[in-house]
């Protein structure tokens, strides 16, 4: 899956081996209240429009390579999303909270215990994300992962959208998702440790309502490390994202970076831009 500013698109292998493709425009709630689109709170509709189209994206290429009879429908990936979220809250907002909560006669200032779980959460995600790689199925989907960053990091040099140039590419990027998640990660240790120990049930309300500050910053962040990639100080910030990619991503083959050459295009044609090179993106068989 690829977007743009205005666009995106997704393009399927399906089991036959044909391709897949289609695009649709980026619906934003932000054209509508600019409010939103400010700092700190952009970051929230950021990761909002970047859920809804996860869920789409996600049942278009779940639909295209299941039968006929078991094709998701919108209602039924949205409900596997929630489900998904609210287990990604209790494993690694909620549940790091309540184990170490066990330390307290240990561990008596509230804030050191803050700081302790903050570095628990992130050695556990690390260590599942780590472990999900070795699955056949997610390290195929970590091998377009790269893809994708290989195919964006080729347009941007001006290099010929062609699998072989793309190839050459690095899979890392510094505007990545995985980044993203990182800084949200390392920011829990910084906000929560100044939160104060008032039971259980405010330091599990507390954890959850400040998501969206810490989703906002994080965005902010990010946005920064891209603009001045350049600069020493952000090149040091960004690093550990960079690194933690070399776990979400994989070196794809040649069919893979195809897909994402193609879904690029696609975005391409939309935004009314040209492929490097002069190259026409051509309007594919299955676009919306």
């Amino acid at each position: 899956m690829m977007r743009g500013r205005d666009h995106w698109a997704v393009a399927v292998r399906r089991p036959d081996r044909t391709l897949h493709l289609e695009s649709h425009e980026v619906r934003s709630i932000g054209k509508r209240f600019p409010l939103l689109n400010k700092p700190g709170l952009r970051g929230v509709l950021a990761l909002g429009q970047a859920l809804s189209i996860g869920v789409r994206a996600l049942t278009i290429s779940a639909n295209q390579s299941a039968q006929e009879d078991e094709k998701l429908t919108p209602k039924q990936m949205g409900a596997s999303m929630v489900l998904a979220f609210t287990l990604f809250t209790a494993v690694f907002v909620v549940g790091p909270y309540v184990g170490f909560r066990f330390l307290r006669h240990t561990v008596h200032r509230s804030w050191e215990r803050n700081v302790l779980e903050g570095f628990g959460r992130v050695a556990l995600f690390l260590a599942y994300l780590a472990l999900i790689g070795r699955l056949k199925e997610i390290r195929r989907v970590f091998e377009y992962h790269g893809a994708e960053h290989k195919t964006i990091a080729a347009y941007e040099h001006r290099e010929p959208l062609e699998p072989e140039a793309v190839d050459r590419f690095s899979t890392l990027h510094v505007r990545c998702g995985t980044n993203f998640l990182l800084i949200v990660m390392v920011l829990t240790i910084a906000v929560y440790s100044v939160f104060p120990a008032r039971g259980l049930l405010w330091g599990i309300l507390s954890r959850v309502i400040a998501i969206p500050v810490i989703a906002g910053i994080s965005y902010e962040l990010l946005r920064l490390g891209a603009k001045f990639h350049r600069s020493r100080v952000m090149r040091a910030l960004m690093a550990p994202g960079l690194w933690l990619q070399k776990i979400t991503t994989r070196p794809p083959d040649h069919g893979e970076i195809e897909v994402a050459i193609a879904a690029f295009q696609e975005v391409l044609r939309c935004e009314g831009k040209a492929s490097p090179g002069g190259q026409s993106s051509s309007r594919s068989r299955g676009q919306a």
